[in-house]
């Protein structure tokens, strides 16, 4: 917009670029050599942990929900003994509960929308294993893309956000009979969780921002007693994977041990809020987050360590808006080339929904170079649903990814041209109006939508 002053203010100049981030980036005009040694000295400092442990005061923000609890300002959902949890160690050795019963799926807009395969694969495994669970329509996206992106959201609406989707987490048992709490929040998307932790530590830290959202959440009906309703454990599906990682092994079908793996760690999953952070000693020698690496380990595959594990993605939000090829660039040069070129590897592991899309979906990008560069990319759920035979076409749903994955299939001794037949076979059948195989029972995705109908008692025992 111009300014009376200036009425220039605001316009492209000829020869100005514009890149959405301000005046303050600027071209550092390092040599290659200063660049190399820059960068040496972040591997360095990164490859023990020391920029996630070397702090002064960590402060657990449970200590503080505890409080909140006692003088009566909030009320904790807990994770009972019904849901089964598993205890965990995270960046300092504090302990995280993982519950793996009665569980409410928080889905993914991005794994929706992008890579569908990612959601049933997970749903997949939980049916294989018989995991009590609720897919439920009511609930919505956690907004944080458009807040980190674009800057238009703010801490009050993604908190309001965040307590609303937990309340219906809460509350959505009462629908088939059940008490509140009787299913515990799972999420889907590593932005989704580490958004969640960041906005939980501001609201158990703000008596001003509970407040607000507490007027907020008054007029949706979305209080208990009057309180805000705070998750004990914010949980991500990786996590839960990773606890279950032995018990899915009983399910293998097929042998990984030929695979070369490397593994893409989500900012979101495990440097937003590091400390709640799951890390084991025998995982690669307790030197990087545990999740993704413990399954694909656990299934026999080789995980190959690369320099550049640290560095994100590109996807970044604000670079895959306004410096699409900032993102496109840094996904092949710093992520994808090196797994390939330094690693020999045969496909990258991740646990975000971002990711998996930057990674998968800019691989053309390479060609501009004249070097193309191909390596299959998918999430650690979905390579574990393949592992335990489900099928690449109609669960893993590997035909949306753009990287090639045939050669992948053909070292698993999967015949990928024979599902991908029966696959196109299942597609003309949906196309004449024959019902189609479900996951689950569809009942069973709707609670306390209008649309929901119990299930009788036999098929509601089964499916517990």
């Amino acid at each position: 917009m111009a300014s009376i002053d200036n009425p220039n203010a605001g316009k492209q100049q000829p020869g100005e670029r514009l890149t959405g981030h301000g005046a303050e980036w600027k071209d550092a005009k390092l040599s290659p050599q200063e660049a190399r040694v820059a960068t040496a000295w972040v591997e360095a400092k990164i490859d023990k942990r020391s920029m996630l442990t070397n702090k002064d005061r960590v402060e657990d923000v449970r200590d503080a929900m505890w409080q909140l609890e006692k003088d009566g300002e909030i009320l904790v959902h807990r994770i009972q003994d019904e849901h089964q949890p598993v205890i965990a160690k995270t960046l300092y050795g504090w302990e995280k509960k993982i519950p793996i019963q009665q569980l409410w799926h928080h889905k993914s807009c991005g794994q929706c929308g992008n890579i569908p395969g990612y959601p049933t694969s997970l749903l997949w495994l939980m049916n294989k294993m018989n995991i009590r669970y609720l897919d439920e329509t009511d609930q919505t996206s956690c907004t944080a893309w458009n807040y980190h992106g674009s800057g238009i959201g703010n801490v009050e609406s993604l908190a309001a956000v965040f307590l609303r989707n937990f309340h219906q987490a809460y509350v959505a048992s009462t629908a088939q009979g059940l008490p509140p709490g009787y299913y515990y929040p799972l999420v889907h998307c590593g932005t989704s969780f580490g958004n969640y932790k960041e906005i939980r530590g501001y609201l158990l830290r703000s008596a001003e921002l509970r407040e607000r959202v507490r007027k907020i959440l008054g007029k949706l009906g979305r209080l208990v007693d009057g309180k805000l309703l705070i998750p004990e454990e914010i949980v991500h599906y990786s996590e839960w994977l990773h606890v279950m990682r032995r018990e899915i092994k009983k399910h293998q079908v097929i042998d990984t041990s030929s695979v070369r793996a490397t593994i893409h760690p989500a900012c979101h999953v495990y440097k937003m809020v590091p400390e709640d952070a799951i890390y084991e000693d025998g995982i690669l020698e307790g030197n990087r987050v545990a999740v993704s690496t413990g399954i694909i380990a656990e299934l026999g595959c080789q995980v190959i360590d690369y320099s550049t594990w640290y560095d994100c993605c590109g996807f970044g939000f604000r670079h895959i808006i306004s410096e699409r090829e900032f993102t496109r660039s840094f996904a092949i040069d710093r992520k994808i080339r090196v797994a390939v070129e330094e690693a020999n590897a045969d496909m990258m592991i991740g646990h975000d929904t971002g990711c998996i899309t930057t990674l998968d979906k800019n691989q053309w990008i390479s060609r501009a170079a004249g070097k193309q560069t191909d390596l299959p990319i998918m999430a650690d759920c979905q390579f574990a649903a393949l592992a335990c035979g489900a099928d690449p076409y109609k669960i893993v749903q590997l035909h949306w990814h753009a990287s090639p994955v045939e050669r992948l299939m053909e070292q698993l001794g999967i015949d990928w041209p024979k599902a991908k037949a029966g696959f196109e076979s299942y597609l003309k059948e949906i196309e004449a109006g024959k019902t189609p195989d479900r996951l689950y029972d569809p009942r069973l995705a709707i609670t306390s939508g209008p649309g929901f109908r119990p299930l009788p008692p036999p098929q509601q025992a089964a499916a517990k």
